[in-house]
């Protein structure tokens, strides 16, 4: 059954707070103004060996108002939750803007900011799809259930020691603008992690190996068996990690990859997720991750990857981590086309980017983290469509007379331009004569971003795809973080160049 709004973020006076903001906005002459109330719920358990080690529950409560004025941006939030407050915050947005008006006069530039159109939405309501909200199950049922599993892998021979944590969040968002838009959403997402870890008492030497089940945008279900089989992860996980113990190193050279999803999305994020955010293509972001080597020149002509290639910008996708009723920006949630058929032809955009470059209308990606700070441009769930009749992952490692299969992702490094990159995985597999042949280890594969996608050779069905993400995607200074998915079948990858870590590092 859909759930509704949490009635005490209904209960805060939402809509007076908005009007008062609005009308203060144009009152001084705002071309556009919007204003956005947040109530972010975060919490986390952490164990160790199955004792508790720490836990948190913070909540960030607060408004923001943004306005355009004299073609500049203005921006100011606030946590006082009163009428004047509100009127208060929006005359320092204005404020604000008057004087960036200022500025880029003086550095004599005549850009102006200019919003793309976007349709009214008025009295809209959003609420991601889940069955139990985790912040209504018991902080003891909680860490009972974490304990368990901790229990289960300690009893397993060969595991020294087992970390386990979870992260919830509730974020609650009312939105409006002086265009008439407004919107009130709910979204519940979680990330739980196992790690069992194996210390060789000999030598000294140790290794982990975590779960593999990603971050989703689902309740305290997910934990009781809804989207995962848990019991079967953690049953495998001791031997799993016995092996890795076991395994020797990795003959460097020139293999065939066959990347699991569990691995895939991460590359995924990297080479294709930053690199297609139209405001670094543009050069107008750098924090972090960088500019793009996919720059806007290149729209419709860049050959990305192989005829196979077929990646979405979707924020629609159920149990995304990206995934929104309605952006920041008041624009409504969709689905489109970033590389078709191995071609550039689509990138993420929020409205001032879209206005820029020509296009109708934004795509929505536009968020903030919290009250306090500004809507950026930010990852939408960004995956590899599946081939409808593709095989199965056993499939593609049969067609592989030399290579490696690669399952879960570790460290990973990538270039400013997102072009140059190497990526890790917790565990690869030889494949020889189309079969898997053991572990090895000190792997990773190393490529550009066009020669790796160019090698796809073979994309699996339907019955191979998986929505992976991460928590924790930073952007923008002051830094922000959001939540975003990656879905992706295996897939198969012809001579990638594989590094031996540790010969790398002159061990």
């Amino acid at each position: 059954m859909p759930h509704e709004v949490d009635q005490s973020f209904l209960a805060l006076p939402l809509r007076a707070l908005a009007d008062a903001a609005l009308a203060r906005a144009r009152a001084l002459g705002a071309e556009h103004a919007d204003f956005r109330l947040e109530r972010v719920r975060s919490a986390d358990w952490r164990l160790r060996d199955a004792r508790v080690a720490g836990s948190s529950d913070t909540t960030d409560l607060g408004f923001a108002v943004r306005v355009v004025l004299g073609g500049a941006w203005g921006f100011a939030s606030g946590v006082d939750l009163t009428m004047d407050a509100a009127a208060k915050v929006a005359s320092q947005a204005v404020a604000m803007a008057k004087l960036s008006a200022k500025v880029i006069a003086a550095a004599g530039s005549d850009e102006r900011v200019e919003l793309a159109a976007e349709p009214v939405h008025a009295d809209r309501t959003w609420v991601s799809s889940y069955d139990v909200d985790p912040f209504d199950v018991p902080d003891a049922e909680k860490t009972a259930l974490l304990a368990d599993w901790s229990r289960r892998l300690l009893a397993a021979e060969g595991v020294s020691h087992a970390d386990a944590s979870l992260l919830t969040v509730q974020e609650n968002k009312f939105y409006a603008d002086t265009a008439g838009t407004t919107t009130t959403q709910q979204r519940v997402r979680l990330h739980p992690t196992l790690t069992a870890v194996a210390v060789d008492p000999d030598s000294g030497e140790f290794d982990s190996m975590r779960t593999l089940a990603p971050p989703v945008g689902r309740g305290w279900e997910y934990l009781t068996g809804t989207g995962w089989d848990w019991d079967a992860e953690l049953a495998e996980i001791p031997e799993l990690l016995a092996e890795k113990m076991r395994a020797p190193s990795v003959e460097a050279g020139t293999y065939d990859l066959v990347v699991d999803p569990s691995n895939l999305w991460l590359t995924i994020h990297e080479s294709i997720g930053h690199a297609t955010e139209l405001d670094r293509a543009l050069g107008y972001e750098a924090a972090y991750a960088g500019t793009s080597f996919a720059t806007f020149d290149q729209l419709g002509t860049l050959a990305y990857g192989s005829g196979l290639m077929n990646v979405t910008g979707d924020r629609t996708a159920e149990h995304g981590l990206a995934t929104v009723g309605f952006d920041d920006e008041g624009v409504a949630a969709q689905s489109w086309d970033l590389i078709r058929d191995g071609v550039l032809v689509g990138y993420q955009l929020d409205r001032r980017i879209a206005k820029l470059t020509g296009f109708e209308r934004s795509n929505g990606c536009a968020f903030a983290d919290s009250p306090g700070h500004v809507p950026v441009q930010r990852m939408a769930n960004v995956s590899l469509r599946a081939d409808p009749s593709g095989p199965g992952t056993e499939g593609l490692i049969s067609g592989v007379e030399r290579g490696l299969y690669v399952v879960g992702d570790r460290s990973w490094s990538i270039d400013m331009q997102r072009y140059n990159f190497q990526f890790t995985g917790q565990r690869a597999y030889l494949i020889r004569d189309g079969r898997l042949a053991g572990q090895v280890k000190d792997f990773a594969y190393q490529a550009t971003t066009t020669d790796f996608w160019g090698s796809m050779e073979g994309v699996g069905g339907p019955q191979t795809y998986v929505l992976g993400g991460a928590f924790n995607c930073g952007k923008a200074q002051p830094g922000q973080v959001a939540a975003v998915s990656h879905g992706c079948p295996s897939a198969l990858f012809r001579n990638v160049s594989i590094l031996n870590t540790t010969q790398e590092a002159g061990r």
